[in-house]
């Protein structure tokens, strides 16, 4: 296996794995074959068509030099770009991948003007296993949702998505938390009041004072946490950002 330009160290780096274990399928004396699991992982993290390592002599100098993007890092390790994989819902799933449901604000009922945040249906957002791992998070406790408002700006943006562990609802200090609050979903640092409550907390906190409640308040006003905020990701539109000015 030669790839132009990459050292063994660097293609183990590559692919998220260590020396010992690339030297077992792709070293001088391979004892094992690559198996469709980890060939799958590599053609991802390469930026490989799919299947391509299923016929012999797939990685070659031209498909390395025409995939792969390397830039230098300050620590010496290189940086691998890859191209982005375009997809929709007729996509097979890959083996670390799972879907996770979207949810959002809807309206109970027509002209009621009451909302609950509620699975949106058909649609399902791709998620790595491996990154619900790092997180601790089960992949039948994960969920998606899109945050709105700047007073969690300029941590998560407004139509930022963000990923919640619905396990997750004990409040560790300084975590960030999704709640439903009577049928809206807001995005807040939850920290505890002992014996009296909570206190909900924006990070935008030049224009968001605490907001502090009682246990009895967190139920009056039908508050709830739905889960850990464990990710998130943001997109730049040029228009239909609420104004921070």
């Amino acid at each position: 296996m030669k790839l132009k330009g990459m050292s063994p160290a660097e293609f183990s780096r590559a692919i998220d794995r260590q020396p010992g274990q690339v030297n077992q399928f792709a070293g001088p004396n391979p004892k094992k074959n690559i198996g469709s699991r980890l060939a799958r992982h590599i053609e991802q993290q390469l930026g490989l068509p799919k299947s391509s390592l299923d016929t012999p002599h797939a990685f070659t100098e031209q498909q390395a030099s025409a995939t792969v993007i390397k830039l230098p890092r300050k620590d010496g390790a290189p940086l691998v770009l890859e191209p982005v994989a375009p997809w929709d819902s007729d996509t097979p799933l890959d083996d670390d991948e799972v879907t996770l449901p979207l949810y959002k604000e809807v309206e109970i009922a027509a002209g009621s003007g009451r909302t609950a945040v509620q699975p949106v249906e058909g649609r399902l957002l791709r998620f790595s296993l491996a990154t619900l791992r790092a997180c601790g998070v089960e992949p039948a406790n994960a969920i998606c949702a899109t945050a709105s408002g700047h007073s969690m700006f300029p941590l998560i943006l407004h139509g930022a998505t963000i990923g919640i562990d619905k396990g997750m609802t004990k409040v560790v200090d300084g975590e960030i938390y999704a709640l439903e609050h009577d049928g809206e979903l807001r995005v807040k640092f939850v920290i505890r009041r002992p014996g009296t409550g909570f206190t909900l907390r924006s990070y935008n906190q030049q224009e968001f004072q605490d907001e502090d409640f009682t246990f009895e308040e967190f139920i009056e006003q039908r508050i709830s946490i739905i889960g850990r905020v464990f990710w998130w990701s943001t997109i730049r539109p040029l228009r239909g950002s609420p104004s921070i000015i």
